[in-house]
């Protein structure tokens, strides 16, 4: 694991124009100092000492200790986390939804065995450790026989990657070349559900000091070593970007606390449910997860909750303007709360739809089955559909050890899923940000498995509000 924070120079232009370049902690000062005079930029930047920078946020300015968190909001730090788990960069995601950042993707990239985050990082405990390594080879080997068979898939039947035919028939070598990058992509969305979430990744992220503080206080105050050892990792590139706010980047008592009530919450859950299943779940009881006992595992909600006064007849006409996905909606869309989800999908699909900025997500993650794409298999591939189902077992028993694992209370369990782990997701938002999320993930080169989960919640939507189907720019998840 390392993390390398990025320091931020003036582009070229900038300096020849000779605009000026600040510190991320003096920037945050001079911004600061604009809500108690109004004397103007350059009045600021000239008791600026150009050779003493970050001396002059303590000289002039006197923003030892920021005093109000909209100080430090305005301190940018990038950094570069390599070799932390898929679950852990997840876990990062969901405390920093507000972040700017990329993920090195299980879609574009293949996945290594060697790149298995050791045993002692995530906190295995030695005498679980060789069942653990013989779950995870098994795991890598399904994943490895899932590619090779849908690659050929892909090329048997070539309309399983949805590309134009225009384009697969073009016998050009630009053309080939992009067709089997897009065979190969086909496979990598399909073949990822068998990978372990204790392999490793790689992640960026730029945000406040702020952010990064308040990210630090949760990592430092996990039981698990892994977000410990990330957190200490932070804090150290922290210093050297934005030494004032070091003496916040501490694990919390009541960060401590919360987190055990949250996993406490979790085991709970976890044994109220009976049994898992690929497509059919048996549970104790539907309170918490929903209220179907069997049949789709990715049953679809969706709850409106509408203005005061509106009915939704104005909705068709909010989006009279609405020509793309970025153009803007109207006020009855944009003041509609909105609360929909699944009630069981793949943890591979909630990584993408943990990272929409609006709102808040729910996902407690208690394994309720396994995805694996057997219906993504055209008629005619019986021989692949069998060598799917085998191979799906042993995603079936992974999911189920850390199931059996969190309901014996041990915060590991999460490092025995994959990504076809199922859990149940829901994000509560605005409605005119419930139809962004709608277009973005049914657009060009969207996921396939995302892209039915957000036409079944349209679908529920449509319902409700029939005017706006066709205005709603639902789009068909062609492969770019």
């Amino acid at each position: 694991m390392k993390v390398t924070q990025v320091a931020i120079c003036p582009s070229e232009a900038s300096t020849q124009a000779g605009r000026p370049a600040l510190t991320p902690e003096l920037l945050a000062a001079s911004g600061a100092r604009y809500s108690r005079n109004n004397e103007g930029l350059e009045a600021i930047l000239a008791r600026i000492d150009p050779n003493k920078l970050d001396a002059s946020v303590d000289a002039i300015f006197r923003m030892v200790d920021y005093g109000h968190q909209s100080i430090a909001d305005m301190v940018p730090v990038a950094m570069f986390m390599d070799g932390i788990s898929i679950w852990l960069a997840y876990y990062v995601w969901t405390l920093c939804p507000t972040a700017g950042g990329q993920e090195s993707s299980t879609r574009y990239i293949k996945i290594a065995p060697e790149g298995l985050i050791p045993p002692d990082a995530l906190g295995i405990p030695a005498a679980d450790v060789p069942e653990w390594r013989a779950q995870m080879e098994r795991c890598f080997q399904a994943y490895q026989a899932s590619l090779e068979m849908w690659e050929a898939a892909a090329r048997e039947q070539p309309a399983i990657m949805g590309i134009p035919a225009s384009l697969l028939n073009d016998p050009s070598a630009p053309a080939q070349k992009k067709v089997a990058r897009m065979r190969r992509n086909c496979a990598f969305d399909r073949a990822r559900y068998f990978l372990p979430v204790s392999a490793a990744t790689n992640v960026m992220l730029v945000m406040s000091a702020k952010a990064w503080v308040n990210l630090c206080q949760f990592l430092l105050s996990h039981s698990l070593p892994e977000p410990q050892k990330l957190g200490e990792l932070i804090r150290a590139e922290l210093e050297i970007a934005a030494p004032r706010m070091l003496k916040y980047a501490v694990r919390t008592e009541l960060n401590q606390k919360a987190l055990a009530d949250e996993f406490g919450k979790l085991v709970e859950l976890a044994k109220r449910v009976l049994s898992l299943g690929s497509k059919v779940l048996q549970r104790a009881t539907t309170q918490d997860f929903g209220s179907e006992t069997q049949g789709s595992s990715a049953q679809p909600f969706l709850s409106v909750m509408l203005p005061e006064g509106e009915s939704g007849e104005a909705f068709a006409r909010d989006l009279a303007h609405h020509a793309h996905r970025y153009a803007p909606m109207g006020t009855s869309l944009q003041r509609t709360a909105v609360r929909f989800g699944w009630s069981a999908i793949g943890f591979a699909e909630i990584r993408d739809l943990n990272r929409h900025r609006t709102g808040t997500r729910y996902c407690p993650q208690v394994p309720l089955g396994f995805y694996f794409a057997s219906d993504q298999l055209p008629p005619g591939t019986d021989a692949q559909r069998a060598r799917l189902q085998e191979q799906a077992k042993i995603g079936l028993a992974a999911s189920a050890k850390s199931l059996e694992l969190l309901r014996q209370s041990r915060p590991s369990y999460i490092y025995w899923s994959l990504l076809g782990t199922e859990y149940r997701f829901e994000h509560t938002t605005t409605a005119d940000k419930f139809l962004y999320e709608a277009e973005l993930r049914t657009g060009l080169g969207a996921h396939f498995r995302y892209a039915r989960h957000l036409r079944d919640v349209l679908a529920l939507w449509y319902e409700r509000f029939p005017a706006t189907r066709g205005r709603v720019l639902e789009g068909s998840a062609e492969p770019e």
